[in-house]
């Protein structure tokens, strides 16, 4: 112990028993300083001024009574007078002065921290409510923080500040709402040694995603510039995903990296007392980079998990943590600033799947990152500072540049909320988790796009991107109780394109992944032609590669850029469904797509028939894109063994001849893919009537068939399924496809290969699902809304075959 006194407590003395005495938050540091330290987690030292002090602070003023005065009989929904009464409270305290005993002791501690870090140490002090008879409670964000605090007198006023701030206007509303009595919840403040992340980086982690409550993933968001930016949603931060089962076992797991855009950063004031810290512009050039490197967000990871696993060993179940972090520009250490239990995400029950569907779609008015799942309808209205809040009406839509913790009572009676600033971790975000509302954040240009009055739909049922339509559009919402579903022996899995969809998606019960599409990734997240990575000289128009410069900005190389986006766009998919299988099918762009990438014109021929044209595997072993599949190789291996995510599985597409499979194997060995080598399987799309006709041979070099329904019967039918003039013949249930059908799977069965579905056909018509089982077939793969209803089915037919005791006959 430092020193006895009566009113503060030493991080090193504080265990998280003590919340009754120093507040929850304070509790948590002195938890973590004490247990974590040990264990390699960094945490500035400091001390917590007690709440013994608060009470001190009033009882020495005389000031109890004026204060319960100023609050009897408050009608919290009375916003003018809610801020009338609180500004009132908080002048109290603030004229209340310090008693000369409690300054003692906070200036002696402040001394020794002085000592430990050097003269007029910058400190950050920090409000950290509690209430001793209700232990539990939480207070998280209802009270001030201040930064920067060097000298005696600052110290002092900033203290004082601290206590005035339990009766802002949103805590005094919080209290109400939760039923506490104002003058049985006191205040402890904490004094800790400043982490200079003004010249650096800082940011919160959650140890779940918090859009899905994905457990299996450490989601870590960063700015540049002290904390503060991003919790008031002023930017757009970067974000990392870490995948924690293969990170325990060693592996680089960052399965993801978004970059944000980190327009303004929070740094210290010039030296002035009235400007402890200021805004600034980021420089350009900053903004397109990360704001911190791959090593600092795996150090992160370890912390987070370190304190997860901590804390879940306390309380006997899983407990995902919410922590804020902090990157010291001087030192370039990575140190952890506050950490408390996440408590929207992991409180929700995980056995109902509730799931939003807009029944159709409108002009967008503005569009961001989408907070939730959720869908609602109302009235816009524009709020552009908190003299405005008096004029928002329940039910209606919430549009403002950004919000703060003041906003929090007219927040609640909100429909949903649209901001032009902020991310995931934002203020917005995380009130309207909490709140269960949905909430579309960093817009740009929701306050100029949406006009009060108008009648919207805000919605964030359409994967990572949430928006804002015009008019009130009709929408349902499904509720499915997972407990209920039975699962089928034969495996039914999902066709998946979006990695943005993946961790929502992994809930919905499933087997897999069978059609990881390899193209939406490139045309949405990597948007140039590989080729043009390669060979950048070949591309000659300068607004071109202008774009491709952007792109790759913060990349050693375009060729670096292609395998890492393609990396993590795969290995999300892969992350999300582990350890099921995730089956991703290389690039199968016919020549006509390809060129429509960025760069894409220099490398593509004119082919007047592209769906039967240069496509597919023929592409790999060709001189004409042999290094952009070298390009698609490297990702797929970077997910397997740096990532760990060995659950990957290899799909070929539109592989014509058994001389063209081996070929595609042998360029596969080339790039460091060779099938048995580290569990790796290939699997081949069986879509072609000659994959059929010599499965037998082709099962030389694949471990397993997936049959392609749509081009399948489009090869055996002769039929453009896209014609105006034909297509309408298209159609799975011909006797001739199902032939090919049953065929296939014979053929897998015979030489121990597996044998799978991905297309339309068993949830366009239920029918043919029933045939795949029948037939024996090991999996069906189908569209993510279609999943459920397949499942039941394919247990219902299961379950009549075991009865029957036979299968029905083949088509002949």
């Amino acid at each position: 112990m430092k020193q006895d006194a009566t009113y503060i407590r030493w991080f090193a003395d504080i265990r998280n028993e003590d919340v009754g005495l120093v507040g929850g938050k304070n509790a948590s540091l002195g938890e973590m300083y004490s247990e974590l330290t040990p264990k390699g987690v960094k945490i500035p030292d400091g001390f917590a001024v007690t709440a013994g002090g608060y009470w001190h602070v009033l009882d020495s003023a005389g000031i109890l009574d004026d204060l319960k005065e100023t609050l009897a009989g408050l009608d919290r929904s009375d916003v003018a007078d809610l801020a009338k009464r609180g500004r009132r409270a908080r002048d109290l305290i603030l004229g209340a002065g310090i008693p000369d005993d409690l300054w003692s002791e906070i200036k002696a501690a402040y001394d020794m921290l002085c000592d430990e870090y050097g003269p007029d140490a910058d400190v950050a002090v920090r409000s950290s409510a509690t209430a001793e008879d209700l232990p539990t409670a939480s207070f998280a964000g209802q009270q001030e923080t201040y930064l920067n605090v060097r000298g005696y007198q600052a110290l002092r006023e900033a203290y004082i500040k601290c206590l005035a701030s339990l009766f802002t206007d949103r805590a005094i509303a919080y209290r109400i709402d939760n039923h506490f009595d104002h003058f049985r919840v006191a205040l402890s403040v904490g004094v800790m040694k400043m982490v200079r992340s003004d010249l650096a980086a800082s940011g919160v982690i959650f140890t779940l995603d918090t859009d899905t409550g994905f457990r299996d993933v450490v989601l870590i968001t960063g700015s540049y510039g002290l904390g503060e930016m991003i919790v008031q949603g002023a930017v757009n931060p970067d974000e990392f995903y870490v995948f924690k089962p293969t990170f325990r076992k060693g592996y680089r797991a960052i399965v993801r990296k978004n970059l944000g855009g980190k327009r303004v950063k929070l740094i210290y004031g010039l030296g002035g007392a009235k400007e402890v810290t200021r805004r600034v512009d980021v420089p350009e050039a900053d903004q397109k980079r990360f704001c911190i490197a791959d090593d600092d967000v795996l150090t992160l990871a370890g912390y987070a998990l370190t304190i997860e696993d901590h804390y879940s060993a306390k309380a006997g179940k899983p407990v995902p943590m919410d922590i804020e972090w902090a990157k010291d520009g001087e030192t370039g250490e990575v140190f952890i600033v506050q950490a408390r239990p996440e408590t929207v995400q992991s409180q929700k029950a995980g056995d109902v799947l509730e799931t939003y569907h807009l029944d159709e779609r409108g002009t967008v008015l503005a569009a961001g990152k989408s907070i939730g799942d959720a869908i609602a309808a109302g009235k816009a209205r524009i709020i552009t500072d908190v003299s405005r809040l008096p004029e928002f009406r329940p039910g209606e839509i919430l549009v403002s540049d950004t919000t703060t913790p003041d906003w929090e009572p007219v927040m609640k009676t909100a429909a949903a909320i649209v901001t032009n600033r902020g991310g995931r971790t934002s203020h917005a975000a995380i009130v309207s988790r909490e709140l269960g509302i949905p909430a579309v954040v960093g817009t740009g240009d929701a306050t100029e796009k949406v006009p009060t009055g108008r009648e919207v739909t805000v919605s964030c049922a359409e994967g990572e991107e949430g928006f804002v339509y015009d008019r009130a559009l009709p929408f349902h919402v499904e509720r499915i109780r997972l407990s209920d579903l039975r699962r089928p022996k034969t495996a039914v899995m999902m066709n998946l394109g979006n990695p943005d969809a993946a961790f929502g998606l992994a809930i919905v019960p499933n087997d897999g992944i069978g059609l990881a599409r390899m193209e939406f990734i490139i045309s949405s997240y990597i948007k140039v032609h590989p080729m043009a990575l390669v060979h950048p000289e070949r591309v000659t128009d300068e607004a071109v590669r202008r774009s491709i410069a952007d792109l790759t900005y913060d990349y050693p190389n375009g060729e670096e850029y292609f395998v890492e986006r393609l990396a993590e766009g795969a290995g999300t998919i892969a992350a999300a469904f582990y350890p099921n299988p995730v089956v991703v099918r290389m690039s199968d762009f016919k020549t006509n797509e390809y060129a429509s990438l960025l760069g894409g014109t220099y490398f593509e021929p004119e082919e007047a028939n592209p769906m039967l044209g240069f496509r597919g595997a023929s592409r790999y072993y060709d001189k004409r894109y042999r290094e952009g599949f070298s390009l698609e190789c490297r990702a797929m291996k970077r997910v397997r063994e740096e990532m760990g995510l060995g659950n990957l599985i290899i799909m070929i597409p539109f592989c014509r001849r058994v001389e063209e499979a081996k070929q595609v194997i042998e360029e596969l060995g080339k790039n460091g893919l060779r099938r048995g080598e580290n569990g790796l399987s290939v699997y081949q799309m069986c879509e072609i009537p000659n994959n059929v006709v010599q499965i037998d041979a082709f099962s030389d070099y694949f471990d397993g068939f997936s049959i392609g329904s749509n081009d399948l019967t489009q090869l055996t039918l002769g039929i453009d399924r896209d014609s105006a003039v034909v297509g309408g013949a298209f159609d799975e249930r011909d006797p001739g496809v199902k032939r090919m059908v049953a065929m296939a799977v014979e053929g897998c069965q015979r030489n121990g290969r597996h044998s799978g579905l991905c297309g339309e056909a068993p949830s366009t018509y239920p029918e043919f699902a029933d045939f795949l089982v029948e037939q024996g077939i090991d999996s069906i793969s189908v569209e993510p809304d279609a999943i459920l209803k397949i499942t039941l089915r394919v247990a219902e037919v299961e379950e009549r075959l075991r009865g029957a005791k036979k299968a029905a006959p083949v088509p002949r």
